[in-house]
């Protein structure tokens, strides 16, 4: 019985080793791809290992509240060494983060669940304290239970506070509120911290996969690993057919997932149970149930969007409250919610209007017709309308495809170069628009802000640079580099890496990477200043040019660009609404560059601090409203 019991004991770390030594391989061959393919790639030294050690942790307890201080020096001494276990090909360590987080989950886990046997007072002299610079981890198990308190305290007070705007009366009831109130904060927790114990793609994967992926966020942000059902998931997103479930959702204030809309013939519709309005609490696929209010938003992305997924149980509630649950088997839809539209604005002048969402293209499609092509049937049917100009809106365009983008700035010049791009080997290749001719010769507008990235800045560039077309908004993300998907193996491939192979450069030899497309005009924008762009990122590929480039290529007039980028300047300096906005934004930058002083945890401080930001909330729907008029 003793060998027996001896040999159960050894094989957990068995099987832990070999998980181990398999983890290493698939980390050796990211770095293999990455060093071999990246459009510049870094050294494997010391540096790399800092970061990808702080980068994890930071992922793993972002507000140091789940490690103590021994644990956390106990994975430190890891911290300068990750580089050399990569070239030794020796990932031990891994057992030490498996097993040390999965404790401090557990031990996560026991308080909230000893908090919640707890009486909660909501009127105490527990304080939270906030800070722009790192906590120290705590010493003693008992501080973070303590935390754990006064943070659901908080939560479940600040989920009474907003139910109603009127104090007083919340006041009253502050007890009766409290119970359903502390019973949806502590399940939230809970179900929080057991999705982070048993994530779908397992504990141990778990760990590996935030390992890769930072160590290739070190290369730049735009690299990082897939595995097969996030790939799926990422290609389905910039593809313009893609296995659905026919519905689209979207998150009320109450931060529950809602049934948006029901696409007729798609598998949604022809269940006939699902309606508009109807609350998503729980997905099930491939033999694993995910709770919708406390599942990561990536994961539930995944479910809905990969082909990995083809069945997907749903249970819903009705607004009457009744739960029902549904199977859905996805089919192959055209992704109207990112296809491109088009309509005419005014009647004395009319002036076209072309949305594109994204520069999808057709992966799976046998016509080919992407982007570029729908585009192109929307400026034909504008022209019908004998519009005087035309307006086309890359707001919120993430990017995409650069074959559809190229084809879409050729229809807008005659001919010529449109961009240069270059490879870890510095050799320029002059990417040229040989179509001569325009779909459309008129006045253009190009409408970007700072959620335009890549595709969308390489097209306004072009029309910038060309004088096509007067660039209008905020200045856009910055990223002027491409990426690919690399499988780590040819056959039955598993694990895959998005690796940064190119930068492209405008035509006059200078680059929008790190700086972004800066707009002819520029409109007052909510929050602008705090939007992610490349320049924020500490990884990020920094500015250039090209020096000496001097491509031939025939511009429009500038003197028409300038003169209605002074017009716009002047009317918009003059105009209520963009005035509000800048004041607005005045007053956000205040409240978030200052110091935000400690709190008691009370009811009347909880409200207070829920309730601080209403006039600014008012201030932004009163201008957004005007804008929508």
């Amino acid at each position: 019985m003793k060998k027996l019991f001896a040999i159960a004991l050894l094989l957990p770390f068995a099987v832990g080793a070999q998980n181990n030594d398999k983890a290493c391989e698939v980390f050796s061959k990211v770095n293999t791809v990455l060093q071999s393919r990246h459009y510049k790639p870094k050294p494997v030294d010391d540096s790399l290992s800092v970061y990808v050690f702080d980068k994890v942790m930071e992922n793993l307890d972002d507000n140091r509240v789940l490690f103590l201080k021994d644990e956390y020096e106990q994975l430190a001494r890891h911290r300068h060494s990750i580089d050399d276990y990569i070239r030794n090909k020796d990932c031990a360590f891994f057992s030490d983060f498996i097993s040390i987080y999965k404790k401090a989950l557990e031990r996560s886990k026991g308080y909230i669940e000893e908090v919640g046997r707890e009486p909660l007072p909501f009127n105490t002299k527990d304080t939270i304290y906030y800070s722009k610079n790192t906590f120290p981890f705590h010493t003693k198990a008992e501080k973070i239970k303590s935390f754990l308190r006064k943070k659901i305290t908080y939560d479940i007070l600040e989920d009474i506070a907003q139910q109603s705007k009127n104090k007083d009366s919340l006041k009253v009831y502050v007890e009766v509120l409290g119970k359903a109130s502390r019973a949806k904060v502590l399940d939230s927790y809970l179900c929080k911290v057991n999705a982070l114990l048993n994530p779908s793609e397992g504990f141990d994967n778990s760990i590996y996969n935030q390992f890769y992926s930072v160590f290739c966020s070190y290369f730049d942000p735009h690299s990082t690993y897939f595995n097969y059902s996030e790939k799926a998931s990422f290609v389905s997103s910039i593809s313009t057919e893609n296995y659905s479930l026919g519905l689209y959702v979207s998150q009320n204030d109450k931060e529950q997932i809602i049934v948006e809309e029901i696409v007729p013939g798609g598998p949604a519709y022809k269940a006939d149970k699902i309606d508009k309005g109807d609350q998503i609490i729980k997905l099930a696929a491939n033999n694993t149930e995910y709770t919708v209010s406390c599942a990561s938003m990536e994961t539930i992305s995944n479910i809905v969007n990969s082909d990995t997924y083809r069945t997907v149980v749903l249970t819903l509630r009705k607004k009457d409250g009744s739960v029902y649950s549904v199977s859905l088997e996805k089919k192959v839809m055209k992704a109207e919610d990112h296809s491109v539209y088009s309509f005419v604005l005014g009647d004395k002048n009319p002036v076209g209007y072309i949305k594109v969402p994204s520069f999808y293209t057709a992966f799976d499609s046998d016509n080919n017709m992407g982007c570029a092509d729908d585009v192109a049937k929307e400026v034909v049917k504008l022209k019908k309308e004998n519009i005087k100009g035309l307006i086309i809106d890359l707001q919120y365009n993430g990017g995409g495809s650069m074959d559809e983008v190229i084809r879409m700035a050729g229809m807008f010049i005659n001919f010529g170069p449109v961009a240069v791009v270059t490879d870890k080997d510095m050799d320029y290749n002059v990417i040229k628009d040989f179509n001569r001719g325009m779909v459309f010769n008129g006045p253009i507008v190009v409408l970007v802000n700072g959620f335009s990235a890549s595709a969308s800045e390489f097209f306004a560039g072009v029309m910038q640079d060309y004088n096509r077309g007067i660039i209008v908004g905020n200045t856009t993300v910055g990223k002027a580099t491409m990426q690919t998907i690399l499988p780590l193996e040819d056959e039955n491939p598993t694990d895959f890496v998005k690796v940064t192979i190119d930068k492209f450069y405008r035509i006059t030899g200078h680059s929008s990477q790190y700086i972004g497309i800066v707009p002819d005009v520029e409109l007052p924008t909510f929050f602008d200043k705090m939007l992610p762009r490349e320049s924020g990122m500490p990884t990020a590929i920094k500015n250039d040019s090209i020096p000496g480039l001097n491509l031939r290529f025939s511009k429009m007039p500038q003197e028409p660009i300038k003169k209605a980028a002074e017009l716009s300047k002047i009317r918009i300096a003059s105009d209520a609404g963009f005035m509000l906005v800048s004041s607005v934004n005045d007053r956000i930058n205040a409240i978030y560059n200052n110091a935000k002083k400690p709190l008691n945890v009370t009811f009347d401080n909880v409200y207070d601090d829920v309730h601080s930001m209403d006039q600014i909330w008012k201030d932004i729907t009163t201008a957004s409203e005007k804008e929508q008029a």
